[in-house]
Formats: C-alpha cells, sequence, structure tokens
C-alpha cells in the first residue's frame, strides 16, 4: 500500500466539472438505489447539487487524496440543525479501485470531525439498507445501532429495512489514516477482512 494514499482531503463543490462528476456518481443505480434525498428523488443533476450546497442544512464536501486534486468521492451532511445541533451523513465513494478501497471512510471520518469542533454539532445520525456492506463502515466509525425502519426503502421493487444509527461528539475518534491502511494491508496478506474497532485511535 502506498503511504499517503488513505490521507484524505476534504474541499468544497466548486466547478463545474465537480458538479457534473459528482452528480454522475449519484445518478449509477449502484449508488442511487441505497440513497434518499426526498421528494421521490434517488439521484440529483449537477444544477440540483448547486442549490443543495448553497443550503445551510447541507454541509457536502468531496474528498481528494494529497496525491493529486481529481476527487475520489463525496461525503456529506444533511439536515444540519444549529439548533438542536444534529445532522445526517452519508458519502458514496466515485473511485471504487482497489487503491481508493477505505477512502470515504477515512473522509468521513474526518467530515465527523468537522461536524462536531467546527461546527458545533452534538449528534449525527445516519442510516444504511439492511445488508449493505456499509453498515461494518459505519460501526468502525463509532455509530451505535439504535434501531430500524421495516419495510421503508425499495429496491427493484423489494422492501428493505433501514438500519438507524447515531454518534455523539464524545464519543467520536477520528481513524488514523496510516494505521487503517496498516490494517488493511495485514488483512489482504492474510485473506481476511480488514477490521477496525469502532473507537479508533485519533
Amino acid at each position: 500500500m502506498e503511504p499517503g494514499v488513505l490521507d484524505m482531503i476534504l474541499r468544497p463543490l466548486e466547478s463545474a466539472s465537480d458538479f457534473e462528476l459528482t452528480a454522475a456518481w449519484l445518478q449509477l443505480k449502484e449508488n442511487s438505489q441505497w440513497l434518499d434525498f426526498g421528494g421521490n428523488r434517488q439521484a440529483v443533476t449537477p444544477a440540483l447539487l448547486k442549490i443543495m450546497v448553497q443550503r445551510q442544512t447541507n454541509f457536502i464536501r468531496v474528498y481528494t487524496s494529497y496525491e493529486d486534486d481529481a476527487p475520489l468521492g463525496i461525503v456529506a451532511l444533511n439536515n444540519v440543525d444549529r439548533n438542536m445541533r444534529t445532522g445526517t451523513l452519508w458519502g458514496v465513494a466515485g473511485d471504487k479501485s482497489f487503491r481508493c478501497r477505505g477512502c470515504t471512510q477515512v473522509a468521513a471520518s474526518h467530515l465527523l470531525t468537522v461536524a462536531f469542533q467546527e461546527l458545533g454539532l452534538h449528534s449525527v445520525n445516519t442510516w444504511t439498507v439492511e445488508h449493505n456492506a456499509s453498515r461494518r463502515a459505519v460501526e468502525r466509525l463509532g455509530f451505535r445501532f439504535i434501531g430500524r425502519q421495516r419495510q421503508c426503502h425499495f429496491i427493484d421493487g423489494q422492501p428493505y429495512d433501514r438500519l438507524l444509527f447515531d454518534l455523539l461528539a464524545s464519543e467520536h475518534r477520528e481513524l488514523d489514516p496510516a494505521g487503517f491502511a496498516a490494517l488493511r494491508a495485514r488483512a489482504d496478506a492474510t485473506g481476511a477482512t480488514a477490521q477496525l474497532p469502532a473507537h479508533a485511535a485519533p
């Protein structure tokens, strides 16, 4: 594993190409089927993304590596409420190559630090669809399972449960990219799946 690959930089969506690229990721069925933007929308257009980033209830960032500025994916907070100090986390990997495996998780960890330390949030929630592998990533970030919404998410006409999670500011520990990369390399060497404790060392 090359050093630095999992060191993520978060930056705002700025150029037309940023909006077009991220919207293209979100429109792919392999991504959109797991999402819900409300108003019967599971995918977004570049124009809608431009509107979303201007709203105070959204905090949306693309993530890049220190090696170059090419976007690798997107992480975001929706439903940000500064009064109740809450928000909802979601993210999508754009580059799903082996090189970038784990990048979204590290980027999400960075965004949670921003949410708690800079935005002043007290609690962040998220959800995954049952059987989606992202549940493991959510748990590695320290989120706690708090319940489920039964048969409320439809994929190809079939209903699935949504699994609900939350994380308090006092529970957040930012993932260490170097430690994550080393753990992943050991797992790859043994053929196992890389696992992190729920609260990795900052």
